[in-house]
């Protein structure tokens, strides 16, 4: 296949694994694929959130749930709640 391609032969990526992990670590999401059929993709992942970008999401969510109101307490009804139309 190409070197360009982001689908290989299950032979093809056995080969060139460590070359595909560099890809896969650089963003690009890579298929394998056995007899033409599509058997499994290689994805980056998620990158951790940093203590900043976790400090900062929790700080936009505590805005977020007190602009919006009540939260359900214990022994609150959700179906209740969502028959009520409340947030």
């Amino acid at each position: 296949m190409d070197a360009r391609a982001t689908e290989f032969g299950s032979a093809e990526a056995k080969a060139r694994f460590s070359e595909l992990l560099a890809r896969v670590e650089a963003g690009e999401t890579i298929t394998i694929r056995r007899h033409g059929n599509a058997i499994a993709k290689l994805t980056p992942v998620k990158p951790v959130l940093s203590v900043e970008e976790r400090r900062r999401k929790l700080e936009e969510f505590f805005a977020w749930r007190k602009e919006h109101g009540p939260r359900l307490q214990p022994g609150d009804d959700l179906k209740q709640w969502i028959n009520e139309g409340r947030p």
